[in-house]
């Protein structure tokens, strides 16, 4: 990939804060409501909670979404003085759609 490559970098750290996002564990309703302070755990990383494996199947899925999410906007801005943006996320759905065609081809 080139390093100027803007539509490229814009699509790829969209799609990687998508798959964090994906990874991320639902808070319950229980978790919501916490404790009293003096209640409230203390230490190095009681804060953090495990998150989730994707499976591959899944990282496929949340690239095809943003792809597919791309392109649909760029569906929807029919207005000329839209053309650069619409052609700027068809090039984003190109890029995320050509790690999706196979190895060796992105």
């Amino acid at each position: 990939m080139r390093a100027r490559d803007k539509a490229a970098m814009s699509a790829l750290r969209a799609t990687l804060a998508a798959l964090d996002n994906a990874e991320a564990v639902p808070v319950g309703e229980a978790e919501l409501h916490g404790l009293a302070l003096e209640q409230s755990p203390v230490g190095v990383g009681v804060t953090e909670a495990a998150r989730r494996e994707l499976s591959e199947p899944s990282v496929v899925d949340v690239v095809r979404a943003e792809a597919a999410e791309r392109l649909e906007a760029a569906a929807q801005l029919t207005a000329p003085a839209h053309a650069d943006r619409a052609a700027r996320l068809r090039a984003e759905a190109a890029v995320l759609l050509r790690f999706l065609d196979g190895p060796g081809t992105a």
